[in-house]
């Protein structure tokens, strides 16, 4: 399961340090965090698309929300006993009586 969150982080966080960077030019001497780069990237891509290449930012950062609902309800799901053994307890905890069994 740690392999799974490293590969769906590493390249959100890659992804998104690169863009607001670049967004911001702030490039340290490197041609690759430019905002000319940045502006070309996202030019070239826009054309590929046929969309404007303003809104691409936008509909990236939807797929990343998805993407991260997505391996949420993974995990949720690989770990559903423990998640549902855990409720059990917290509603012991809190309500002061036994909750029934679910199974």
């Amino acid at each position: 399961m740690r392999y799974l969150i490293a590969l769906w982080v590493a390249p959100l966080a890659l992804f998104w340090g690169w863009y607001f960077l670049s967004l911001n030019d702030i490039n340290f001497g490197y041609v690759m965090l430019s905002r000319q780069l940045h502006d070309l990237v996202f030019q070239l891509y826009g054309e590929m698309l046929g969309i404007d290449p303003a809104t691409i930012p936008g509909l990236l950062a939807k797929a990343c929300v998805f993407d991260t609902f997505l391996v949420g309800c993974l995990i949720a799901f690989r770990r559903r006993k423990a998640i549902a053994a855990w409720l059990r307890a917290q509603r012991e905890h809190y309500s002061g009586e036994r909750a029934p069994r679910i199974t």
